[in-house]
């Protein structure tokens, strides 16, 4: 028995969309976790000015720098970033969706 186009229709609706919500929290997790151990991972290697391209984050990221404390304040600003670009990605994403059914 196949499915007839009406249901087909409505399940590639449905599965089209993205969880706005979902993929925020994944892309907060992602960015906090990410920067934190880009951080610390130039932290224990601690070569002559290791970091020193990581280091200019600090230009838009207050309080940031390639130090242990600097680490912590940037997984909080990476779990920011990344859960606002996340989000606005979903959003962005179901209104050309949306856009594209009608």
């Amino acid at each position: 028995m196949t499915p007839q186009p009406r249901q087909t229709d409505e399940v590639s609706q449905t599965l089209a969309r993205i969880k706005a919500d979902a993929l925020a929290l994944v892309c907060a997790v992602i960015g906090g976790v990410g920067l934190f151990a880009m951080t610390v991972w130039l932290v224990i290697k601690d070569g002559p000015q290791a970091g020193q391209h990581l280091q200019l984050l600090s230009n838009y990221f207050a309080g940031y720098s390639v130090t242990w404390p600097g680490a912590f304040v940037g997984l909080l600003y990476g779990t920011m970033t990344g859960g606002v670009v996340g989000w606005a990605i979903g959003r962005i994403y179901n209104r050309v969706v949306n856009a594209r059914q009608r």
